[in-house]
């Protein structure tokens, strides 16, 4: 089972991870969402496509853009649509 924390609150856990470049992707539905906020911010990779962030908030204090996903990732990157993944200070164990 892994875990991503950060500011002492679990954000996702689950045992359906799937690792991409070093990243956890956890399942959309592992998410706690009340700390999630979404953000304006998007980002293109030229192999996964074009990216989307959350802003993570937690007892009052903000991380913004520490949570990304891929709302409709190209055909390489198909086994994370769904899937969310963390940086930023959040940890991953």
């Amino acid at each position: 089972m892994k875990r991503a924390i950060w500011n002492g609150a679990v954000l996702a856990e689950s045992d359906d991870i799937v690792m991409v470049e070093g990243n956890a992707y956890f399942p959309e539905s592992a998410l706690n969402k009340q700390y999630f906020k979404p953000s304006a911010t998007h980002t293109t990779c030229g192999w996964k496509g074009v990216a989307s962030y959350y802003t993570v908030e937690v007892a009052g204090q903000s991380n913004p853009d520490a949570a990304w996903y891929y709302p409709t990732p190209n055909d390489a990157a198909k086994q994370i649509a769904g899937r969310v993944a963390f940086w930023k200070g959040v940890r991953v164990e």
